[in-house]
């Protein structure tokens, strides 16, 4: 479930950018990589977690439209206000996007979520010790789970948000 920290990442994200920013040649966007496999030597599931970010409303169907041009699809919300997911198409066939997996999500500039993910990811990037903390919260979590994917995101999604909470409040306090 949860790979060591790998060097790749870097460049699959870079790779993942390329190809969805191309396909939005013309738009103002920006790509971010969030999620733990943007935290250098935090242990994390092989995914690639990206906030694709919008700063005009009016972009996001013409967003949509180029996304799916190149084998996504809107998936919604899923619950989370201001985060979009897109996923990729049973079927489509590209050798960048279907070969490295990831999450795709975009965001207008001014979303809670976005600045909840960038807050976070700098706050991991730039501090050693929270990070393995944080990384022996993911093993015990992982542990618990024994291999279940859904009851690992359950249980991160109900105690990581209190690691969340809580580096977050140490953050104010600096």
């Amino acid at each position: 479930m949860l790979s060591d920290y790998q060097d790749r990442w870097v460049e699959d994200f870079e790779a993942i950018k390329s190809v969805i920013t191309s396909a939005n040649r013309g738009l103002e966007i920006e790509a971010e990589h969030i999620g733990s496999t943007a935290i250098p030597g935090l242990s994390a599931k092989p995914i690639i977690d990206i906030d694709l970010i919008y700063a005009k409303e009016e972009d996001f169907n013409i967003i949509k439209a180029n996304l799916e041009s190149i084998g996504y699809f809107h998936n919604g919300d899923q619950g989370i206000a201001s985060r979009e997911v897109f996923k990729r198409n049973n079927g489509a066939s590209h050798p960048v996007l279907d070969v490295i997996k990831h999450h795709l999500y975009v965001c207008h500039q001014d979303s809670e979520e976005l600045k909840k993910h960038l807050i976070f990811r700098d706050k991991l990037r730039s501090d050693q010790a929270l990070t393995k903390q944080y990384g022996k919260l993911k093993q015990r979590l992982a542990a618990k789970a024994n291999q279940d994917h859904k009851l690992y995101a359950q249980l991160k999604e109900s105690e990581g948000s209190e690691f969340f909470k809580s580096a977050m409040n140490q953050k104010e306090k600096e």
